[in-house]
């Protein structure tokens, strides 16, 4: 594996041939470096960016690439950072010179300066993520690692290339990045870079809260989230960037009886949805559905542990997580905290009588997010007894079979009344009251126990009747 020097293969796409030209002609040593030369060694699929550094000005080679293309496209110039970017050919290519960087204590950005390909690589996160492939006419395709990252990537290893204290030190967001690549590659990170994120995981303060969570969505959205929130949590970035998670852990026992850890629970509900899902944000409501428990557990002499609207609990405290964390706090977080909200209610309804009424009741109050509830619910089966394990998604088979059914025969989704509020006004001869919102409540109320259908006449039927049991006559 990896024996070959030349990768020229892996150029074969006609952008590398255009960049080879524009940096002969600008007399430019240039080289693709960092995840576009990982990925083809470990055949991930087809790339969407990537990253040219060059000995020189990044921002100049640009402009000659898009000189060079048919179509001209534009580039996007970062000057404070000295880079520059172009589109072509569905491609996302970031342009840099070649650089040394130097950082202060309390800042993440470095202060820059040019320098080599070797001062480059060095400045680069991990071993893998230095390697470089040559688009120089004398050596095309030579790939060049200094840190034997092609070992690395033999032996899946996550390592600095520098000493890890100092690399996470001066940009703490590697530490994130280590554990993210960890969890999405299925590698492991280095020992003593291990013992470097615990030592320096108060750095992670001074990185943005975006740059956290964007880092926190790609661990989400990976094949098996709980590999990087284990990670997370062995090196203490957990405790300090979701307490409301890690404050679940633990088991605490009273006259015997104990309560399950619901951290690590919680991580076995994230990749149990995981396994259906790839909607980020019905992943989050996975990974936050119980953290209402820690502050609502109590010990009750009579029935034990018990966690009495932590549903409720749980839902208002996903605002402020995310305001925190600066979540987007629009149409995606109430999409959570509803979830969050309504938890528990297709376990209860599953674990009862499963009635008309319940069913009614539910896909009103979930709507559009009826769907996604039940998956987030069967994902919250966690028990290792197999009896149980098969009861519990029967029991939620006959929940769903009879959401089809009331659905079907009842619409209740997205419910809207049979009669409007303006046509109880009109028959009743009434101006804006609080009447009209008792009559409207009762026919909903009406409609989700079945005492009538979900229609018109028997809605009006209804409203007439309710009108006369409050002293109010139709309008003639």
């Amino acid at each position: 594996m990896y024996k070959n020097k030349n990768y020229s293969k892996a150029l074969n796409h006609n952008i590398f041939k255009i960049i080879s030209q524009a940096s002969e002609d600008l007399n430019l040593e240039s080289y693709v470096i960092g995840g576009f030369v990982r990925d083809h060694l470990l055949q991930r699929g087809e790339p969407k960016d990537i990253d040219i550094v060059t000995v020189g000005s990044g921002i100049e080679l640009a402009k000659k690439v898009s000189a060079l293309l048919p179509h001209k496209p534009k580039v996007q110039v970062f000057k404070n950072y000295g880079t520059a970017m172009l589109r072509a050919d569905n491609l996302e290519i970031e342009f840099v010179g070649a650089r040394t960087e130097s950082y202060s204590q309390d800042s993440r950005n470095p202060v820059v300066e040019d320098g080599t390909l070797g001062d480059d690589q060095n400045r680069r996160d991990f071993t893998i993520n230095a390697l470089a492939l040559s688009l120089n006419k004398d050596n095309y395709g030579e790939i060049l690692d200094p840190f034997n990252g092609l070992e690395d990537l033999k032996n899946q290893l996550i390592k600095t290339p520098l000493d890890p204290d100092i690399t996470y030190s001066d940009d703490p967001l590697r530490m994130l990045r280590a554990i993210r690549f960890a969890t999405q590659l299925g590698f492991k990170i280095e020992t003593e870079s291990l013992q470097a994120i615990n030592r320096n995981k108060y750095r992670i303060k001074i990185i943005s809260r975006e740059r956290i969570v964007d880092e926190l969505n790609k661990i989400l959205l990976s094949e098996k989230p709980s590999v990087g929130f284990t990670l997370l949590h062995r090196t203490g970035l957990l405790h300090l960037i979701l307490p409301q998670l890690t404050a679940l852990e633990g088991i605490e026992e009273v006259d015997g009886q104990k309560h399950k850890d619901n951290f690590w629970h919680t991580l076995e509900v994230v990749d149990n949805i995981s396994k259906n899902t790839d909607d980020l944000w019905l992943r989050w409501a996975a990974l936050l559905h119980d953290i209402g428990k820690a502050p609502t557990k109590r010990f009750d002499d009579k029935i034990g542990w018990t966690f009495h609207g932590h549903e409720f609990t749980g839902a208002k405290m996903v605002y402020k997580l995310f305001k925190e964390m600066h979540l987007p706090l629009n149409e995606k977080m109430k999409y959570v905290q509803k979830l969050v909200l309504m938890s528990s209610r297709p376990i209860v309804i599953a674990d009862e009588t499963v009635t008309d009424s319940a069913v009614r009741r539910l896909i009103f109050d979930a709507g559009d997010y009826i769907e996604d509830l039940m998956t987030l619910c069967e994902a919250d089966i966690t028990t290792k007894n197999p009896k149980r394990f098969k009861k519990y998604h029967n029991n939620f088979q006959k929940v769903r079979e009879k959401i089809k059914e009331v659905e079907e025969r009842d619409h209740i989704r997205n419910f809207q009344p049979p009669v409007t509020g303006e046509e109880i006004m009109e028959i009743f001869n009434l101006k804006p009251s609080k009447e009209i919102g008792i009559i409207k409540s009762a026919i909903k109320e009406a409609i989700l126990e079945g005492l009538i259908p979900n229609e018109y006449e028997a809605a009006k039927d209804f409203m007439l009747k309710k009108g006369k049991e409050l002293g109010l006559q139709p309008a003639q």
